[in-house]
């Protein structure tokens, strides 16, 4: 899809997306691996404002979310706080992001950044074809669901369908969950080293995940 050298001279950043209830140190080393393995310019991390995937469940109110991710990522050469969805109104998408972001950014290419598990379900998403037409993917981890195509295959259906240009980061897999972290601070359980200081700084003084 990208022919040798039409991005060369591009400005490169890489879209970490993600609902940040909290952002963790999982969040950040999967950006910096982006960054480095990549030679990314930057990388801007997006929170999401309203989750359409996400309807049924309780999440934090945006601001403080964004909040917690400008805590994280400030004084990190080449991380930038991105505050483009939730500058959107209604309901925001991939394609719609990325399609937007185009018309803004003219002189960018960009990377957006996923894991595999994230991989196996694109091609379910809002206008998959859309999102790999704007951007290349970055893929973090060579694990793969049970009963699933393995990581190459699945790779290489998504080249084949989609004509995706994509990117496989080596990343080491990890269990860290935004979910484990709200669970354990719910039950009182210490979070040190899990995520930035000043971001748990910030749940403790807003008393956020107590209940």
């Amino acid at each position: 899809m990208f022919e040798t050298g039409v991005h060369d001279s591009k400005k490169k950043v890489g879209i970490m997306g993600g609902t940040f209830d909290p952002i963790h140190n999982a969040h950040l080393s999967l950006g910096q691996c982006a960054l480095n393995q990549l030679s990314l310019d930057e990388v801007w991390f997006m929170p999401a404002k309203d989750p359409y995937f996400k309807k049924n469940k309780k999440v934090t109110p945006a601001k403080q979310r964004c909040e917690m991710t400008s805590l994280a990522v400030s004084r990190r050469e080449g991380f930038k706080l991105s505050l483009f969805e939730l500058e959107r109104e209604g309901e925001t998408y991939t394609a719609e992001t990325l399609a937007l972001l185009h018309e803004k950014h003219p002189d960018i290419h960009f990377y957006f950044i996923i894991g595999a598990d994230s991989m196996y379900q694109i091609d379910t998403w809002y206008h998959p074809e859309m999102i790999m037409k704007l951007a290349t993917l970055a893929v973090a981890g060579r694990h793969y669901p049970d009963g699933y195509r393995s990581f190459q295959e699945q790779v290489e259906y998504l080249k084949d369908r989609f004509q995706a240009d994509i990117e496989v980061l080596d990343y080491p897999e990890t269990n860290l969950s935004s979910t484990m972290i709200r669970e354990m601070v719910a039950e009182g359980k210490d979070i040190s080293g899990l995520l930035p200081d000043k971001v748990k700084e910030y749940i403790r003084d807003n008393n956020l995940y107590r209940s």
